[in-house]
């Protein structure tokens, strides 16, 4: 996985931030291209979920939560 690879948020973590959780549970099934990468996790830049530009919120996710899209299948 690299920046710029689409990805589809497939499940959540068991733990999230109570002040997080709704924005997570937006994304889920959602197609969302790779902006960052830190260690393990994947930065996805998430705001239209919640009608905003796109780089107004960001989730970081590990590989096990993200599926590759095909640009075509998305």
């Amino acid at each position: 996985m690299k920046i710029g690879d689409l990805m589809k948020v497939s499940i959540l973590p068991a733990i999230l931030p109570a002040d997080s959780r709704a924005i997570f549970h937006l994304c889920v099934g959602r197609v969302f291209p790779i902006v960052g990468r830190q260690g393990d996790l994947y930065e996805l830049e998430v705001g239209e979920v919640v009608g905003l530009a796109p780089a107004m919120h960001s989730i970081w996710l590990e590989p096990e939560h993200l599926v590759p899209q095909d640009s075509a299948a998305s």
